[in-house]
């Protein structure tokens, strides 16, 4: 007779050998191939076989590291993405990133009766449970996983000088090897930083669901660059080895023509499903702009990206997948960016004031500003605390000519009230532009002065916006003022105070700024344009005649000045081609007397459409100063546009 001892250990032994040794677990199969990628985007071929009664709801976890808990995914895709699911065999291919870690890929059954609509992803749908996990691959990883990756661009505070960037999974010695065509004999080493996950504030980013380690920082200069010339450059070592070779074209504040890509909002897409909606449409943005680059031949330009820079929102992967996108563009021109509620929103942030009680929250999940200070670095030293202990929030406001304009960034997310730092170095700054070498002034920030979209917490901002910045933008004869955070495009006619100035006019006083919201270029949830207040029930949108145009489509501007004419184009995304544009012709500085502003330049206006729209000509003509021309187009026109997502749907 069997012992009670052996007779347990017998069960046990039964027990584990009908787990894994069924003829269900024993059939399925999942592979994966290449083991080893070479280079960020490179796909994995997913295949599997054997999986007994498929489901709809059979799906695929992405995991790196391998280690990572089941319910801490990077993504998944259901199964039923490949045509052949239904015999319960199929296959994916899947575009990866470096994460300098492995991954790995698992099968798991999701039962309908274990559908919990309490656990959701961004878009209310159930993130899937892992209950019942079927099959583990092989990993998968990178040759030189810790080599340099995510190469950008950007100005310093010296003419003769351009930043370049990137990331190493280690800390080790790095450097950056540049010159002229056939020389790249000048090398320079890199400064190395890191962030840890203590440095995060609050969940997710804090967490094992979204913390994931982010790389070593590299951050080196290019010295001694001659002005308006074409430079070779790459980065790395000879230990670990180097990048391909990019080039830029050096900058030179003194040229005759300017060229810059403008826009907010734009974020990043990934090839799978996550805990938060992805912006697909910033590869469209991309596309069109690398396009226009490399119809450029070897001007100069840079890029200008306007807060809610990758929608990482404290899963910290996402940053990677945002610099893999940009990389094509932005190591090639200056990557310019400022801060939006995305990249900074947390409950406990320093600059709170009792107004502000409707528009801080957790849009930033938990980042607390660390992962945009750090991974970008900004001409300038603006910084703030963040009162955790963490790095400082930096790259908050700063300036830089480029040609013949003057653009400034600001941060709508840290204190711009009067008496405040940043409103000295706003007012400082703009009082000290030199209006005989750049004619123009460009003012960027992420929360818009003037939108007709219906944003009603945004209210109180916009408010001491206009109460404290706008005085400064009339009184310095500011030309244009550029602000995201509103996902559409839409261009005012130049304004003072709410109301529009007639500059062809000769009534004074005439200072006046075109206000355009250009927050377009990737992230589709929006509010609905401001409705009548008189039709609530069944909603009317009308223009008002402060917006000169208004448009749902996805998309850029491209801003193109001379000495003589500064020009602002809207280009869609749908078909790459333009759909607003804007010319202000400049002129002598602004005099200022007896506290009346006198503007005694010259500004033409001029909006053109494409298309079948009805254009509305209006002309104002006074001392032969020009044509103010206006369009709109009817709605018809616009509804063949890509619409975006309301937050109502």
């Amino acid at each position: 007779m069997l012992s009670f001892e052996t007779l347990i250990l017998t069960l046990a032994g039964m027990f584990f050998i009908s787990i894994f040794f069924s003829p269900t677990a024993a059939t399925i199969s999942l592979t994966v191939s290449p083991k080893a990628l070479t280079k960020s985007n490179h796909s994995v071929h997913i295949q599997w076989s054997g999986i007994p009664s498929p489901s709809s709801l059979d799906w695929l976890g992405i995991y790196s590291p391998p280690e990572s808990a089941n319910d801490n995914f990077i993504g998944y895709l259901f199964l039923n993405s490949s045509p052949s699911w239904p015999s319960g065999a199929g296959e994916l291919r899947i575009p990866l990133v470096n994460l300098r870690s492995n991954y790995t890929f698992r099968l798991f059954r999701w039962k309908p009766e274990e559908v919990n609509y309490r656990h959701r992803d961004h878009d209310h749908n159930p993130l899937p449970g892992t209950r019942h996990r079927l099959a583990e691959s092989e990993e998968v990883g990178f040759e030189g996983a810790s080599a340099p990756d995510q190469v950008h661009l950007a100005f310093t505070d010296r003419e003769d000088e351009m930043r370049v960037m990137f990331l190493t999974g280690g800390g080790e010695e790095e450097f950056v090897r540049y010159g002229l065509e056939g020389k790249m004999d000048s090398i320079v080493g890199t400064k190395v930083t890191k962030y840890e996950r203590k440095d995060m504030c609050d969940f997710p980013a804090n967490s094992s669901l979204g913390w994931r380690d982010p790389g070593f920082i590299h951050d080196g200069i290019m010295t001694n660059l001659e002005k308006g010339k074409k430079y070779y450059y790459r980065v790395g070592s000879d230990a670990r080895g180097w990048t391909e070779t990019y080039s830029f074209i050096s900058r030179d504040t003194e040229a005759n023509e300017t060229i810059a890509y403008l826009f907010g909002d734009m974020g990043t897409s990934v090839p799978y499903s996550t805990f938060y909606r992805t912006q697909e449409e910033s590869k469209s943005t991309v596309k069109w702009i690398l396009r226009d680059l490399e119809g450029l031949g070897d001007k100069p330009a840079f890029i200008s990206h306007i807060g809610d820079i990758s929608y990482a929102r404290g899963f910290s992967w996402i940053w990677d997948e945002f610099f893999n996108l940009i990389e094509p563009i932005a190591s090639r021109v200056p990557y310019h960016v400022c801060i939006g509620n995305h990249e900074y929103d947390w409950p406990l942030q320093p600059w709170r004031p009792s107004w502000s009680w409707g528009l801080y929250g957790t849009d930033g999940g938990g980042e607390c500003g660390v992962p945009y200070s750090l991974k970008f670095k900004m001409p300038g030293n603006s910084s703030f605390p963040t009162g955790t202990g963490a790095p400082d929030t930096q790259n908050l406001y700063y300036s830089f000519d480029a040609g013949v304009v003057h653009f400034l960034y600001i941060s709508t997310e840290t204190d711009f009230l009067h008496g405040s730092d940043q409103y000295n170095f706003i007012k400082a700054d703009l009082e000290s532009v030199k209006r005989d070498r750049t004619p123009f002034v460009v003012v960027q920030g992420h929360r818009p002065m003037y939108t007709t979209s219906d944003e009603v917490r945004d209210t109180p901002i916009r408010e001491r916006m206009l109460e404290n910045l706008e005085p400064l933008l009339v009184e310095n004869n500011v030309t244009l003022a550029l602000w995201g955070h509103v996902h559409r495009y839409e261009r005012f006619c130049p304004l003072r105070n709410y109301s529009c100035v007639d500059i062809a006019s000769d009534s004074l006083p005439k200072a006046a700024t075109v206000h355009v919201v250009i927050g377009m270029a990737g992230q589709d949830w929006q509010a609905s344009w401001k409705p009548r207040s008189d039709h609530t029930d069944v909603p009317i949108y009308p223009q008002p005649k402060q917006s000169m145009y208004r448009g749902g489509e996805f998309g850029y501007t491209k801003l193109v000045a001379t000495r003589e004419k500064l020009t602002l184009t809207y280009f869609g995304n749908h078909d790459g081609e333009m759909h607003d544009i804007v010319e202000i012709q400049s002129g002598q500085i602004p005099k200022i007397s007896d506290g009346e502003v006198r503007v005694v330049s010259e500004l033409k206006f001029s909006w053109y459409m494409q298309g079948a729209g009805i254009l509305i000509l209006g002309a104002f003509i006074g001392y032969v100063i020009g044509v103010l021309t206006r369009c709109k187009r009817d709605a018809a026109q616009r509804n063949t546009w890509t619409p975006v997502k309301s937050e109502e749907t």
